[in-house]
């Protein structure tokens, strides 16, 4: 399970890159968008049991993975990156552009971790915290993305 695990949480070897795991992390997720999107269409319901599946399956490796690499939050770990773009995702349309822009608000809220993602990112121990505060940034970079659409 371990193996899993850390399979899982360095999305098959990407959080392993030299320089920016994270942001190779977030282009790994940035095609699951459309394809997620083109899902709700079709299903909500399936959509959302997508989206709570990935968020329970990111939390669950990411904290595995945590205590086998040692240190909070390894930089290896970028299946969290995966699970905050697939929540920036929710507020956006289906298409490249959004995606896009949810790649590039993502990025800048997961380095800056308004509140209360750095609350998850410095207090929370296992896999809720190393996940957590990729989800808040998700939703408030899929909040802004749906703001810069609507006012442009």
């Amino acid at each position: 399970m371990q193996s899993l695990a850390i399979a899982l949480a360095t999305v098959g070897g990407v959080g392993y890159a030299p320089i920016a795991s994270g942001t190779f992390g977030s282009l790994v997720a940035l095609p699951l968008l459309p394809a997620l999107a083109a899902l709700r269409g079709r299903t909500p319901v399936g959509y959302g049991l997508a989206v709570v599946a990935i968020a329970a399956a990111s939390i669950w490796a990411a904290g595995r993975a945590e205590r086998a690499l040692g240190g909070h939050d390894h930089s290896a770990i970028v299946i969290d990156e995966v699970a905050g773009m697939v929540m920036a995702g929710m507020f956006l349309p289906g298409t490249w552009g959004a995606a896009v822009l949810a790649f590039f608000c993502f990025r800048v809220l997961d380095v800056v971790k308004p509140w209360p993602a750095s609350v998850f990112d410095r207090r929370i121990e296992g896999g809720i915290g190393v996940v957590g505060d990729d989800l808040v940034a998700g939703i408030y970079a899929g909040l802004v993305g749906w703001l810069l659409m609507k006012l442009v």
